[in-house]
């Protein structure tokens, strides 16, 4: 596998198609992260490491509206692949959907949103788009 992010996303995208309460992914210390930062923006509701021997794996609960039943992430976009990487700098940072979405930056401080990343003035790799 080549792009670990795109796979972190495209198996959470597809737990919500099928209305699952539960994913499990495979566990790294960025996918980590970005899970870190989808249950502090509240967009999914929580996870917990699990340590399996050869690699460990991520659980993820899901967050979907108690009556309608609509999940609370709507769309996960990758932006910055393997093939193609988007950088940008701090007065380029894209604001999602006029600020109601998240962009993940990868920057020199870590994983961190895209308001985040305009208030400690860094710029860096934007992974994806999360609203």
């Amino acid at each position: 596998m080549t792009d670990t992010i795109a796979d972190f996303l495209t198996r959470i995208r597809n737990a919500i198609k099928a209305g699952h309460k539960v994913v499990e992914i495979p566990s790294s210390n960025l996918k980590l992260e970005m899970t870190r930062i989808l249950f502090e923006k509240g967009y999914i509701l929580n996870y917990k490491f699990v340590d399996a021997k050869p690699q460990g794996y991520i659980k993820i609960a899901l967050k979907y509206h108690p009556a309608t039943k609509v999940p609370a992430i709507k769309s996960l976009q990758r932006v910055s692949r393997p093939g193609l990487r988007k950088y940008k700098g701090v007065d380029e940072i894209p604001r999602v959907l006029n600020g109601l979405g998240i962009a993940i930056l990868s920057t020199s401080s870590g994983l961190i949103t895209d308001k985040e990343a305009r208030s400690m003035n860094v710029g860096g790799e934007v992974l994806c788009y999360v609203y």
